[in-house]
């Protein structure tokens, strides 16, 4: 006679049995990947900072799969315009963004009503790559010597920072910075580096608030001075740099650059993605070109790495005043 129990137990015997046909029936599938070349969507165009970093991992991560990972540089609006175009992609593994602070953190966090996908919702975390510290320059003859200076001089009069435009990661650390140190200074956007800093030298404005790890050659050549970074300790690339926390004016925010891919990625391909990567940044090639440039990679898989995203829009939520989105609104 059988038995509830029994007949229960069957039913989970059952059940169990089907489960692990499935399982063995989708193998094949996620077995052979990458079987093609994978693409990388970079939002800057050749030579740029972040396509710098872009080709560095696509070259060791390359090495890791078996297969090339091809940069596909899809420039302009913050990097918005290659969040969009990995947001609608097939979710297969073959399509990959090199996300970064702009376009998966701050726009979400300031714009979210400009910016055509969402955060979390439109991509599936891979892991953090790099971070790399803001930094305040000036020009190598400019009469401050100390970030000390430069903040108690904007107390008293009337000075001037560049960024390399209204709404970039770098803008919103300067205004974090003018937040915490309770100063006021005229922010004068600028469309890249290269422009900024040559008024900064010229005079045109007082000082520069930028990513650091681009401009750490340009420091160590004696053309631009390098007061203070960001982050919470400081970095060993540039070890006489203090951090603004040292200073009594906490700015945590960083420039970072990570991979995701786009939602309903197959979580075993985004697994292998990511220990892959993981690989890649072991390489004494990608390690220590990243701290060449006093950057600091960070091997954060997966939902680690969607933790972070998540905590750093916080932040930049709470950089957010009516002055700074009025300015920085389409």
């Amino acid at each position: 006679m059988t038995t509830f129990a029994s007949a229960t137990m069957r039913r989970r015997r059952m059940a169990l049995a089907l489960a692990g046909l499935l399982s063995l029936a989708a193998m094949p599938a996620f077995a052979a990947y990458p079987e093609q070349p994978v693409r990388l969507v970079v939002g800057f165009p050749p030579g740029g900072g972040g396509d710098l970093y872009g080709r560095l991992i696509a070259n060791a991560l390359g090495k890791t799969l078996g297969q090339p990972v091809i940069v596909d540089n899809r420039a302009g609006a913050g990097g918005n315009i290659a969040a969009e175009a990995v947001a609608k992609a097939k979710p297969d593994g073959y399509t990959l963004l090199l996300a970064m602070s702009g376009n998966l953190a701050v726009a979400p966090a300031l714009r979210p009503q400009a910016i055509p996908y969402k955060v979390p919702d439109d991509f599936t975390p891979v892991g953090l790559i790099l971070e790399a510290p803001h930094g305040l320059f000036v020009a190598h003859n400019s009469r401050f010597r100390t970030a000390r200076e430069l903040l108690d001089a904007a107390r008293t009069q009337k000075l001037s920072f560049a960024s390399t435009g209204a709404g970039a990661a770098a803008h919103i650390g300067m205004e974090m910075v003018k937040k915490e140190a309770s100063i006021e200074m005229l922010h004068v956007p600028y469309r890249g580096s290269g422009p900024a800093i040559t008024d900064m030298l010229g005079g045109q404005v007082d000082c520069f608030f930028a990513t650091a790890s681009p401009l750490v050659g340009q420091v160590r050549q004696g053309q631009l001075r390098l007061l203070a970074i960001t982050g919470n300790a400081r970095n060993p690339a540039i070890p006489d740099v203090p951090t603004f926390k040292e200073l009594g004016v906490n700015v945590p925010v960083t420039q970072w650059y990570g991979l995701v891919a786009p939602a309903g990625t197959p979580a075993p391909v985004v697994k292998y993605l990511a220990d892959h990567l993981g690989r890649a940044l072991a390489t004494a090639e990608v390690r220590d070109a990243i701290r060449r440039d006093a950057a600091t990679e960070h091997n954060l898989p997966m939902d680690r790495f969607g933790k972070f995203i998540q905590e750093d829009i916080a932040r930049y939520k709470g950089a957010a005043t009516p002055a700074l989105l009025k300015e920085i609104s389409p």
